[in-house]
Parts: structure tokens; C-alpha cells; sequence
């Protein structure tokens, strides 16, 4: 049984060896590759190993493998390189304009409180100039903007007081109507007596909307003997309004409204000759004139 298995083994031993020396004779067999030239040049002939040419030929695939590999990667690394070049000058634009933005604030700043120094709106309209200019240069972009910000804070504090002010101030007529009785000393017409007049009467046709001459509170609506129906609105930085004779009241005590609002109608409740509006104001607590607060357009 052994010596059948080794005839065997060596048939087979023998057969391979005789195939790879026919692949090896094979491999560098000799291949001849002709080169023909366009001009009248003589013919070149080649004479290579086929295991050479092969070679040659895997080499120049791998080789054509790598390099456009390393094309794709500097293509790719090129434009990250672009994009970032293209940020950093973004970011550089960017912080140039916040250079130049925090210097048009500062110099806004000054001019603005330059501005509101002045004693009136006429000043302040000769004075102010719309062109704002700045220097580029700034030492320290963190501390300056920070100043910026505080000195604009300091603005806006200052512009919402005077906007809280302006609000709470009563402007224009509270009715329509035609001016019958000044602020201060005069005859009573029922009586005929000399009597300080408190307000201003604008006389009107009973019903006509009572509107508010600022923003406020309620902080009176009801009746009384001599004034009738009145209401009394708080508008704050110590002003304060009064409507009297009123047909009748709309609003009630602790509500909030708006200038322009019909807080009652026009009557001729309590101490009254005939329908009208008695209107006061009170500024600190004193009675002021109120055509001093009285505008040209009335309702």
C-alpha cells in the first residue's frame, strides 16, 4: 500500500516541476515589440522577457494608481486651503467693520450727548449733524466696544426717561370745542363774583366724547356737588388731569388708558350753565395753565 502512494506522489512532484519550468520558460521567453517611425527611419525592434513586460506594465498601472491619488489629494487639500484663506478674510472684513462700527459709536456718543445738553429742540436741530466719522485705529477693540456700550446705554437711559416725560405730558384738547373760560382770575357767570377759574371750558354739544390727554390712571371717577361727574387721571412725573361736568363717566378707578381714549362724555352735571368740559392740570401738586399744553389741533 505505501509504494503505490509514493509512485504517486512523485508523478505528481514530477509534473509540477515540469509545469513551473514551462512557466518559467514561458516568463522569459523573449517578446519582440516593433517601433515604426512616420519618417523614413529604419524600424526599431525591442526584444524583451514577457515576465519583464508584465512587470513594466503592473508597475505603470500601480505607478498611475498612486499619482492620481496624490492629484485628488492636492486638488482637495488646495480648496480646504482656499476656504480657509477665503474665512480668514471674512473674519478680517468682519472685524475691521466692527472697528470702524465701535468708532462711529463713540464719536455718536459724544455728539449725542453734545446734543442733549442743548436747552431746545430748536438748538438741537441747528446744531445736530447727520455725518458721523471715526478713525480705523483701536487699541484695544474689547475695552473700547464696552465703553461704546455703556456711553449708548447712557443714551438710551437718558432718551427713555425723556420718552416716559413726553407720554405723561398732556397735549392737545380733550374735546373738539370752542374756548368760553381762560385759566385764572375772572367773573363767575352764576354769581357774577371775581374767582380764580382753575382750568380752561370748552364748551360743546352734550355727549361729545371725552378723550385723554395723556397716558395715566384713574385714580378718580364719580360725582360731586359742584363739579358733577368728574374723572382725575395720574400720569406720572407729577402730572395730573381733571374733566368735570361730564354727562357721564366711562372709566373706573385703578384702569389704565391710553392719550386718545373716551374716558366719559361731554353734560352739564353739577355747578354749570350749559354743556361743557371744565379741564385742569396739575403739575407737583400746583395748578398749571393749560394752554401751555394746548396744541393747535383740537379733539
Amino acid at each position: 500500500m505505501t509504494e503505490p502512494i509514493t509512485m504517486k506522489m512523485m508523478k505528481i512532484l514530477r509534473s509540477g516541476v515540469k509545469n513551473a519550468r514551462r512557466f518559467l520558460k514561458k516568463a522569459f521567453s523573449s517578446v519582440t515589440i516593433m517601433v515604426i517611425p512616420h519618417d523614413h527611419v529604419r524600424t526599431l525592434n525591442l526584444k524583451l522577457p514577457v515576465a519583464l513586460l508584465v512587470s513594466t506594465i503592473l508597475l505603470a498601472v500601480v505607478g498611475g494608481a498612486y499619482l492620481v491619488n496624490l492629484t485628488v489629494t492636492g486638488i482637495r487639500y488646495r480648496a480646504q486651503h482656499r476656504a480657509m484663506e477665503a474665512k480668514v478674510d471674512y473674519y478680517s472684513d468682519q472685524f475691521s467693520k466692527w472697528n470702524a462700527t465701535v468708532q462711529s459709536l463713540q464719536l455718536a456718543g459724544q455728539e449725542f450727548r453734545q446734543l442733549f445738553s442743548l436747552g431746545s429742540k430748536e438748538e438741537v436741530l441747528e446744531e445736530v449733524d447727520v455725518d458721523f466719522a471715526g478713525s480705523l485705529e483701536l487699541p484695544d477693540l474689547i475695552n473700547d466696544l464696552e465703553k461704546t456700550r455703556q456711553n449708548v446705554d447712557v443714551i438710551k437711559d437718558y432718551l427713555r426717561v425723556q420718552k416716559d416725560i413726553f407720554v405723561a405730558t398732556p397735549r392737545g384738547y380733550p374735546v373738539p370745542g370752542r374756548l368760553t373760560s381762560s385759566y385764572g382770575r375772572r367773573r363767575d357767570p352764576l354769581d357774577g363774583g371775581v374767582r380764580f377759574h382753575s382750568g380752561v371750558d370748552l364748551a360743546c354739544d352734550k355727549g361729545t366724547p371725552i378723550r385723554a390727554t395723556a397716558d395715566g390712571i384713574v385714580s378718580h371717577s364719580g360725582n360731586t356737588v359742584v363739579s358733577g361727574q368728574v374723572v382725575v387721571l395720574e400720569h406720572g412725573f407729577g402730572f395730573s388731569t381733571i374733566y368735570a361736568h361730564n354727562s357721564k363717566n366711562t372709566v373706573k378707578v385703578g384702569q389704565r388708558v391710553r392719550k386718545g381714549d373716551i374716558i366719559g362724555y361731554v353734560g352739564s352735571t353739577g355747578r354749570s350753565t350749559g354743556p361743557h368740559l371744565h379741564y385742569e392740570i396739575w403739575k407737583d401738586g400746583k395748578r398749571v395753565n393749560p394752554h401751555d399744553y394746548l396744541s393747535d389741533k383740537k379733539g
